[in-house]
């Protein structure tokens, strides 16, 4: 298989990606659209790091020495129990190292995040799904890379200059030696914007925590954002201080609204904005009470006869809030 130096593809990708950006200018965008090779770096071994360095030099030496003392215990001489421990320490190095011959731990971590990603949307069912790995080069062009198991390490300028942004890891060897990985994934957004997960795990399964962080973060209802309700925009701009904030009651959190000139939802766009969810550009009532403007409270749990409350019915509890205009 002819592959070029992880290292060296990088550097390249991200220098095209920078001219592309000064190509392209820089604005929001609804949905992100990322180079589809996710290029990763092999980082420190920390395994190997924690095995020589997890101890010190007397506690190692202690250690041998008590291995030592076993051997000779069971009729071992003192050269052949050296000899013993230094054909076992062999056996462990050769044994790791056939295991890293024919390592391609990368293809495996970019497939597995991939497919994490999508049994996630189809989970959540998403109206739009916000971030996306495209292939801009022709289908032609990817069956051939696939006979000749090559992987995408062709630059396109006018390619890249398509897409959002680019999405690269690291991963190295976990501590405890007990196969696990250290992975980080890193999301560079032709905005100007990053973000970046970690996770550690087995090499099987630990994309799919970063797969979920990059969904949350992606995908969940961003402020402020617009939600056409009917024929009418409802603008989400958020509360004073965070996007949903708590009021110790709901003349408070309307007073926070109109001093940002804007108001409180009313009970049919609470309703509304849960039936879209959080990733939909809604937010969900979940079970928590919510302000209404005259001083009320919108309880969803107990909708008998009404789910609208004085705060006196609710135990005078602190409220959820957001404004809207």
């Amino acid at each position: 298989m002819r592959f070029k130096s992880n290292e060296k593809f990088v550097v390249e990708l991200v220098f095209v990606f920078l001219l592309s950006v000064c190509a392209s200018g820089v604005g929001a965008q609804n949905a992100y659209y990322l180079w589809p090779t996710v290029l990763f770096v092999k980082g420190q071994d920390l395994c190997q790091f924690e095995e020589g360095f997890g101890a010190t030099r007397k506690e190692q030496v202690n250690d041998m020495a008590s291995q030592l003392k076993d051997l000779m215990r069971y009729g071992a001489s003192t050269q052949e129990g050296m000899q013993a421990l230094f054909n076992l320490d062999a056996m462990v190095d050769k044994n790791r190292g056939q295991s890293l011959a024919a390592s391609r731990m990368d293809v495996t971590l970019e497939a597995s995040l991939k497919a994490y990603l999508d049994r996630m949307y189809l989970g959540f069912n998403p109206q739009d799904i916000k971030l996306q790995f495209v292939d801009p080069s022709p289908l032609s062009d990817l069956i051939k890379r696939l006979r000749d198991q090559e992987r995408q390490d062709t630059v396109d300028v006018q390619q890249l200059a398509l897409l959002s942004g680019i999405a690269w890891g690291t991963y190295s060897y976990g501590p405890g030696c007990r196969g696990d990985l250290l992975v980080t994934i890193h999301i560079e957004l032709n905005n100007g914007t990053t973000a970046s997960f970690q996770a550690q795990g087995k090499p099987e399964t630990v994309m799919s925590a970063i797969a979920a962080d990059i969904v949350r973060h992606f995908q969940r209802t961003t402020f402020p954002t617009i939600v056409m309700m009917g024929d009418k925009p409802l603008v989400l701009l958020g509360a004073v201080g965070k996007p949903i904030n708590t009021a110790p009651t709901p003349a408070i959190a309307e007073r926070s609204c109109v001093l940002i000139k804007a108001r409180l939802p009313t009970v049919d766009e609470y309703e509304f904005l849960s039936i879209l969810g959080d990733w939909n550009n809604g937010v969900s009532l979940s079970h928590m009470l919510w302000a209404l403007s005259g001083n009320r409270v919108l309880n969803p749990d107990t909708r008998n006869p009404t789910p609208v409350r004085t705060p006196a019915e609710v135990n005078h509890l602190p409220v959820n809030f957001y404004c809207v205009r």
